[in-house]
């Protein structure tokens, strides 16, 4: 990792920041980021349930971490959390989550009551807004063509069947529309998958397991991969440097892996299970067929698989981190071959102690 400049810092060392999500899979490695960057007051914000202990890990006697429990769709607790604080990144998000209301709640409305609580302070010297590529629509461009900050966001994210992505879209939304009537200065991150030890989960990038069978759908594509701590280290990064206010960076890690190839090292690696492939022209098919039928049953079946969740997913697409390089300063941390050793080695040990 290259250096900071202390020179080119929109803040300084003893300004205290806020992390929301500060215990979360990316939010715990943002947190120890910032203070081995030398940021003396990170204020984290959790949940009152959640296990806060590894957010004192390795903390030194210099630094301060502050931790406030709430809830983000509380209008006082973000009130609260962000009193005096220079710089938001706003990690937390419904994870997982099924429901189109849910996600909204969850990555709208929380979205707003923090900026309208930094309104209230006027501290605030940038909000960074953590995205996800899941809000590119890729539906207009070629197959292996560039998906970049300059590419298209889904226009119509509720016809895709994807209650996250829909609120991703949303969230920018409306960090954009604060920075255009307000005036707040915003960054939007966009990371692609984020792996590393402690998440087990294979992309659904590479493919699903929902008929019994593991199904293949990636194929050639390469993966937009992102180690836990290279993306740490770009979300910290939009948040304290200079003269990036408005932008958007997407997060991905050179040395891209194909699907195909991914699938074949989890499977040395980590454990062996059957896999069917599709080929792209035949879960294209699978896809139109699942949204037609879906449409006219209206929504008995779920549009779990959609024409346009297709172009997200599995179209085959090449992917850059030029911007966040050139930007930023950045340089992925742990290069693609230690990342994905790390990773095997961390699935292996938690199937071995469950």
């Amino acid at each position: 990792m290259r250096c900071l400049d202390r020179g080119d810092l929109l803040i300084a060392a003893d300004d205290p920041v806020l992390v929301t999500g500060a215990t979360g899979f990316i939010g715990s490695r943002l947190v120890q980021t910032l203070l081995d960057a030398g940021f003396r007051h990170v204020r984290c914000f959790a949940r009152p349930s959640s296990d806060l202990a590894r957010l004192h890990a390795g903390t030194r006697c210099d630094t301060r971490i502050e931790v406030v429990t709430g809830n983000l769709l509380s209008r006082a607790d973000c009130l609260a959390a962000t009193r005096d604080v220079t710089v938001v990144f706003h990690l937390a998000a419904g994870r997982g989550e099924k429901s189109f209301p849910d996600s909204f709640m969850n990555s709208v409305v929380t979205t707003r009551n923090l900026l309208d609580a930094t309104l209230r302070h006027r501290s605030l010297r940038r909000f960074v807004s953590i995205s996800s590529f899941a809000v590119y629509s890729n539906t207009r461009k070629p197959h292996r063509r560039l998906l970049d900050e300059a590419c298209p966001v889904e226009p119509h994210p509720e016809l895709r069947g994807d209650a996250y992505g829909f609120g991703k879209v949303k969230q920018d939304e409306i960090v954009t529309e604060y920075g255009r009537r307000f005036g707040i200065p915003y960054v939007i991150v966009r990371p692609g998958y984020v792996y590393g030890p402690g998440k087990d989960a294979i992309s659904g990038r590479v493919g699903v397991d929902t008929f019994g069978v593991f199904l293949h759908l990636g194929g050639s594509n390469r993966i937009p991969f992102t180690f836990v701590d290279n993306c740490a280290d770009a979300i910290m990064r939009a948040g304290v440097m200079q003269d990036v206010d408005g932008e958007v960076f997407n997060v991905v890690d050179d040395d891209l892996p194909s699907s195909r190839q991914f699938l074949r090292w989890y499977k040395r690696n980590v454990r062996r299970f059957r896999s069917v492939y599709l080929p792209h022209a035949m879960s294209y098919a699978l896809c139109w067929l699942w949204e037609t039928y879906s449409h006219w049953s209206q929504e008995q079946l779920p549009p779990v698989f959609t024409r346009r969740g297709w172009h997200a997913y599995w179209k085959n697409t090449r992917y850059s981190n030029d911007k966040l390089k050139t930007r930023l300063g950045w340089t992925p941390r742990v290069p693609t071959a230690e990342g994905m050793a790390l990773y095997f080695r961390s699935c292996r040990e938690r199937r071995s102690h469950a």
